[in-house]
């Protein structure tokens, strides 16, 4: 069976230093053949990019600004990252979104990160990797605002409500990341939105080096630990892994057009 980790920061030196090589490989050797590296800021787009060369078979790349990083300087850092996406060759815009979990500070400049860089996408025909946490009713605002054709969206690390979902369909038919949050025991809230959502609309990732799944649960996450959570969403589901792997690989496949 074959995989795509949607959603991994393999390249990020603090977790993984010299390893990240070593734990691209252990994931392709798992049959994770496909794997999706976000940038977060412009200081992660240099060891990206390395990581991605040195695996270029196997890994792509995405570009944008996560939402925890549009600080006071936002403008100036879009204004770099914005030519990169003539230049690089990503096959999403992201992670991008809001995150109200930490910070309130920049909501409005976060709000209008978000806007133009769905633009980006909508530019360049680029799909986009949405990163949302406590922010539901502010990325919602932004879609309902936004003046052109909404480009196609993941909603990465969903661990939203069955609420939630019906909400987020009212506004398109998107995909959904799911990770190692569903199995956790307290995830519920997800598990009862997967049948809601469908096998169709789904995408694995593991948002490695976070939120590794259980059994692995708070140590560090790394890509070969996606069929864990082919495993859980099929026990949800109830569809055998291997038809959950065989689905979600072409969601992630004519998501991104890899």
């Amino acid at each position: 069976m074959n995989y795509v980790d949607s959603h991994t920061h393999l390249y990020l030196g603090e977790e993984f230093g010299e390893e990240s090589q070593m734990v691209v490989r252990r994931a392709i050797e798992t049959g994770v053949t496909k794997m999706v590296f976000p940038n977060v800021d412009l200081s992660t787009i240099e060891p990206m990019m390395q990581l991605h060369s040195a695996f270029a078979d196997n890994t792509y790349i995405a570009l944008g600004l996560h939402p925890t990083e549009v600080k006071s300087d936002w403008q100036e850092v879009l204004e770099q990252i914005g030519p990169m996406l003539e230049t690089h060759r990503p096959v999403a815009v992201g992670e991008i979104g809001i995150d109200m979990y930490w910070d309130k500070t920049y909501r409005e400049e976060q709000m209008q990160a978000l806007d133009i860089q769905l633009r980006w996408a909508e530019v360049l025909s680029l799909p986009v990797i949405l990163h949302c946490r406590d922010g539901l009713n502010e990325v919602l605002e932004v879609l309902d605002a936004y003046r052109g054709e909404v480009p196609q969206i993941v909603f990465h690390s969903f661990t939203g409500s069955v609420e939630d979902v019906e909400k987020i369909r009212k506004r398109g038919d998107f995909y959904f990341g799911i990770n190692g949050v569903v199995t956790f025991k307290n995830a519920q809230s997800i598990r009862d939105a997967l049948p809601v959502i469908g096998l169709d609309r789904i995408m694995l990732e593991t948002d490695a080096p976070y939120l590794a799944p259980v059994p692995h649960r708070g140590k560090r996450n790394e890509s070969s630990y996606i069929p864990l959570i082919a495993m859980k969403v099929g026990e949800v589901l109830g569809v055998d892994v291997a038809e959950v792997a065989s689905k979600t690989t072409e969601n992630a496949s004519r998501f991104f057009g890899i």
